[in-house]
């Protein structure tokens, strides 16, 4: 399991035995059963989650309406950023869509092992910037694509999910009603 996150370290920066090590006695592997809650609003988040094996997603309430910002699948990060950096209450739910294996790591250990590597903090840095790029890519092409394209799109990259996440997860996080979502799969389905 630690092979997975080192591999997706590497996609980023070289990084040394030593350094791998340090890290890797610093990360926990914990498992969740499907629909379970990692964080609940006003929880503070403590851990930053690689997702080993599995699906989760991230939302917050407006009024009683779940608002999804996020889907992530095998080799990606996710936890309430907000609750974990600044050590405050989470405006957000973090649940699970299928049993996960998360392998996570707290703020007290993350700082302690950039204090001990100059590689790790350098590796740190890179994978928020790439974090902050693609949220800004996402930002620009949901407000610059039709809903349709949008739609389109996300489907192309991302196929799999259509599979593995329920619909109204899917409607939220594209920011489009469920009756939507399920006219333009349905017009996608009828074009093939």
């Amino acid at each position: 399991m630690l092979e997975t996150l080192k591999k997706y370290l590497l996609g980023f920066a070289l990084l040394s035995e030593d350094d791998f090590d340090l890290l890797a006695q610093k990360v926990e592997i914990r498992h969740f059963d499907k629909k379970q809650q990692i964080i609940k609003i006003g929880e503070t988040d403590k851990y930053l989650n690689f997702v080993a094996k599995g699906l989760v997603r991230k939302y917050f309430l407006k009024g009683r309406e779940e608002m999804v910002t996020q889907i992530a699948q095998e080799n990606e990060l996710i936890n309430s950023s907000g609750s974990f950096l600044l050590g405050t209450p989470s405006t957000y739910v973090v649940e699970t869509i299928e049993p996960t294996t998360f392998l996570s790591i707290t703020m007290e250990n993350l700082e302690e092992i950039y204090s001990k590597s100059h590689q790790l903090e350098h590796l740190g840095r890179l994978i928020i910037t790439n974090l902050f790029l693609k949220k800004e890519a996402w930002e620009h092409e949901r407000m610059r694509l039709n809903t349709r394209d949008h739609f389109v799109q996300f489907l192309r990259n991302n196929s799999d999910l259509l599979q593995r996440v329920p619909q109204k997860y899917l409607a939220s996080y594209l920011n489009i009603k469920p009756e939507t979502f399920s006219r333009l799969k349905h017009l996608l389905q009828k074009k093939k």
